[in-house]
């Protein structure tokens, strides 16, 4: 198993998540039944499956979660688990054309007192990284699945990198294919035939849970394995991964062309804009969009009656704390309004203006820090990595992307979204008998929350009957890519799509905390309803209903 996750990516910024469902975490099995557990786990070292290589299969005391060296926050903070067996392989092990380590790490932990209940944990930005498979996400799901005594799977996405940062997997066409949604649906044939095998029975439900990429898999899930599982839950997805590089590449030239240049010549594109600046923009967007919902609280929940300009800004003499420069205000609507190809046509989503637009990782994942002409945002280190190798066909790793042609260059991408963007709406299948819950951040720095919504605006075109009835969509005020921004980014979506599954009880509302507003609960609302003031208590969700 891997001894680090690598430094940490913009795909993983976090808010620390609390348990609103009222599940107990699961009680200590009797030593009699602890001593057979432990008789059958060890029997696992001598399972028999077509190229499987199996690395561990032992068991672990009751205890606290533990993380990858150097991972921060945890993967379960403050989470204590069951005892349980771990269970540790890889599917067809192999080394790459350009010396890769290949091949579908899984990992499974199956708690001693079961609830009958099989979830898989979903990756996080380009994987490579075998996690553990607690089921947190992100630390977001607390007690994570685990805790609750569910029996947990997770996989590496089908190659092991230093950092999931790294593209270069992509060098190699089957890594390509196991990322986009082969390793997943391996790992999870795998997983319950495991499962059978340790318990004497199959999971009588099955649930996906993750975000970031974790969510354009639970898309995946949904799309092409639709009878695999019964409930979904699909966080800030990166389902259009590669319009996601365009616009990553969008990004660094429009703010480019804004940049004072250092002594080679080259854009210095943290002297663009400074935080405060941002900080400006974000009191402006607050301050004329945020009672549009009826109340005055730091939370913009009327997104779409929000038309902020940051024109309003623009400095009618010098440069001064209080205002943008004409150029400023020119780069920022460029990099909000996404990008587009020389006929205006849009190539990806825009995003909205809201109050998590002066979170720092909304300024780092664009601007960087970097001092000179040497680019260090997450769209440049993590995007630019993706696009050269994983999105474009060929790979092309010493293209420049800041000559990326908005016209000619996105039909490199196409065979890459063909087997990776999660972009299908025809569910037929799954949508008898799945749940699907999908939330997004409505400040999330790097993935449009408005792609989501008109990724599920088109599925409610193309489905018969009301979609509502067994997908859902909730996007969140003021949140970051996962967690984080001046938002209630504390819910249960684990609770909520199991409820919804085994007893039918959709979710009209997800009550919601956050660290950022202490003592406060707002409820969730489904798209396209939206949290709306009716008076009473500020503080309380009680106080707000769902409308359109």
């Amino acid at each position: 198993m891997p001894s680090g996750r690598g430094k940490k990516a913009w795909l993983i910024v976090l808010g620390g998540l609390t348990l609103l469902g009222g599940v107990a975490p699961c009680l200590a099995a009797p030593a009699s039944a602890s001593a057979s557990a432990a008789a059958r786990c060890r029997a696992l070292r001598s399972f028999e499956w077509p190229q499987l290589v199996i690395e561990e299969a032992r068991m672990v005391p009751a205890g606290p979660a533990h993380s990858l060296p150097g991972e921060a926050p945890a993967t379960a903070p403050g989470a204590i688990l069951p005892e349980h067996c771990l269970f540790i392989a890889t599917l067809a092990p192999r080394t790459g054309a350009h010396g890769q380590r290949l091949g579908i790490g899984i990992e499974l932990r199956l708690p001693i007192a079961w609830n009958g209940r099989f979830a898989f944990e979903g990756g996080g930005g380009l994987d490579g990284i075998l996690r553990p498979s607690y089921g947190s996400v992100w630390g977001t799901i607390r007690p994570p699945a685990l805790a609750r005594g569910f029996a947990v799977a997770s996989t590496d996405g089908g190659h092991r990198s230093p950092s999931m940062l790294d593209p270069h997997f992509a060098l190699d066409q089957q890594a390509r294919i196991d990322y986009a949604y082969n390793a997943v649906d391996q790992a999870t044939v795998i997983a319950k035939a495991l499962l059978a095998r340790f318990y004497g029975r199959a999971p009588h439900r099955s649930y996906f849970i993750g975000c970031s990429n974790g969510g354009r898999q639970g898309m995946m899930v949904a799309e092409r394995m639709p009878l695999q599982y019964d409930g979904v839950v699909a966080g800030d997805p990166t389902f259009r991964l590669t319009r996601i590089n365009i616009d990553q590449a969008w990004n660094e030239i429009v703010l480019a062309r804004a940049a004072p240049k250092d002594a080679k010549g080259r854009p210095i594109l943290s002297r663009v804009m400074s935080e405060a600046d941002l900080r400006l923009v974000a009191n402006a967007v607050v301050k004329q969009c945020d009672a549009l919902d009826g109340l005055a609280d730091g939370m913009i929940n009327d997104y779409r009656a929000c038309h902020f300009d940051p024109a309003v800004l623009t400095c009618r003499g010098a440069k001064t704390p209080a205002c943008l420069t004409p150029a400023q205000v020119t780069a920022l609507e460029a990099l909000m309004g996404g990008p587009r190809n020389s006929r205006g046509r849009p190539l990806y989503a825009a995003f909205p203006y809201d109050a998590g637009i002066a979170d720092p990782v909304f300024y780092h994942m664009h601007f960087g820090t970097s001092p000179n002409g040497v680019l260090n945002s997450a769209d440049a280190t993590l995007g630019f990595g993706s696009l050269r190798y994983f999105s474009m066909t060929p790979p092309e790793s010493g293209f420049d992307v800041m000559r990326f042609d908005f016209d000619r260059d996105p039909q490199r991408l196409l065979e890459t979204a063909q087997i990776n963007d999660a972009d299908s709406v025809y569910l037929e299948t799954f949508a008898r008998h799945g749940k699907l819950i999908l939330y997004h951040g409505l400040s999330d720095q790097g993935v449009s929350p408005l792609a989501t919504a008109e990724w599920y605006d088109r599925l409610q075109s193309a489905n018969r009957g009301p979609v509502e009835q067994w997908a859902r969509l909730f996007l969140v005020p003021g949140m970051t890519h996962c967690g984080g921004g001046p938002a209630t980014d504390e819910f249960d979506m684990l609770a909520a799509i199991q409820a919804w599954v085994e007893e039918g009880r959709a979710p009209g509302r997800i009550i919601a905390r956050g660290k950022s507003f202490p003592g406060v609960t707002r409820p969730l609302c489904p798209y396209p309803t939206i949290a709306r003031y009716k008076g009473g208590d500020p503080k309380s969700e009680k106080s707000f209903a769902c409308e359109r």
